[in-house]
């Protein structure tokens, strides 16, 4: 399906690594130019080689940005718009493991870490994205061209044993909050969906060590390893004309986890998220604070 993109701009948030390099990647196969944001400059640095490689130097910009932060989300969307013209498509997927223990050793502050970095990056990247979509020109009949948006959630925020509390909260969040968007945006002919990934084998997952994921031979019945590339050509899909009647949605991209039963990590004392206390940063390249049960933060 090589050129559904082409005369496209694209912004993906958290593109450095992972799922976002996976679909900075495919956008740019498709045609389209693509800037990206992020935290981690030696993984952005990879990605754009990856892309010069391919041929797609001259479509493609990484900004670093803060996706926490209204400001940097602002400056990197008009950026894009003002870089090439429009933008059409925002796949809002920037995202940390976030505060990780039981309940009783979660801080405040590692909870409202978790949700800036998993929520209010995809309010605020929605909120400075329509602007420029609105703007674009319009098609031949006269109606807006609009643009599409697409959010990664998580198994996590659709049943309980998904991930770590905070996660599995804020990734329910972000999936009602498509819902919300959509309504409010088709009349702009700005469609918002989100994909929900199951346990995709990412840096974010494994933490560099792709042996510590769990064996899921019992939960997941598809018999191979989700990919990054898996959710990149889900949210291809999603941002283009092939999804032009979907609005509102959230795919579930997972080998089959939540037709069988979505807790992924176990129960109790067996669940490696309960077994210390702190807060995953992900791949932003800020350092990962970790404690044992009972130690103070």
């Amino acid at each position: 399906m090589a050129g559904r993109f082409e005369g496209r701009a694209a912004v993906v948030t958290g593109g450095a690594s992972g799922i976002g390099r996976a679909a900075v990647l495919r956008f740019l196969e498709e045609g389209a130019s693509v800037a990206f944001a992020d935290l981690n400059d030696v993984n952005a640095e990879e990605t754009l080689a990856l892309a010069r490689a391919a041929g797609h130097g001259g479509r493609i910009a990484y900004v670093r940005a803060d996706v926490t932060d209204e400001a940097a989300v602002k400056d990197c969307f008009e950026g894009a718009a003002a870089r090439w013209g429009r933008l059409d498509i925002a796949f809002l997927n920037a995202g940390i493991g976030g505060a990780i223990g039981p309940v009783t050793e979660t801080t405040v502050e590692e909870w409202d870490t978790s949700f800036a970095f998993l929520v209010r990056s995809v309010f605020l990247g929605a909120k400075h994205a329509v602007p420029a979509m609105r703007a674009n020109p319009g098609g031949p009949d006269g109606r807006p061209a609009g643009g599409a948006i697409v959010a990664t959630g998580s198994v996590a925020g659709l049943s309980g044993g998904g991930g770590p509390h905070a996660y599995s909260a804020a990734k329910a969040a972000v999936i009602n909050l498509v819902r919300s968007l959509a309504l409010e945006l088709a009349s702009y002919r700005i469609r918002v969906n989100g994909v929900a990934p199951g346990l995709i084998d990412t840096p974010l997952a494994h933490g560099g060590d792709p042996s510590r994921l769990p064996d899921m031979s019992e939960r997941q019945p598809w018999p191979d390893r989700g990919r990054p590339e898996d959710i990149a050509a889900a949210a291809a899909f999603l941002a283009s004309d092939d999804a032009r009647f979907i609005t509102g949605e959230t795919i579930t991209v997972d080998g089959g986890v939540m037709a069988n039963s979505s807790n992924i990590w176990g129960l109790g004392e067996s669940c490696r998220f309960l077994q210390k206390a702190g807060l995953n940063k992900g791949t932003t390249g800020l350092e990962n604070v970790v404690r044992e049960l009972g130690e103070a933060p």
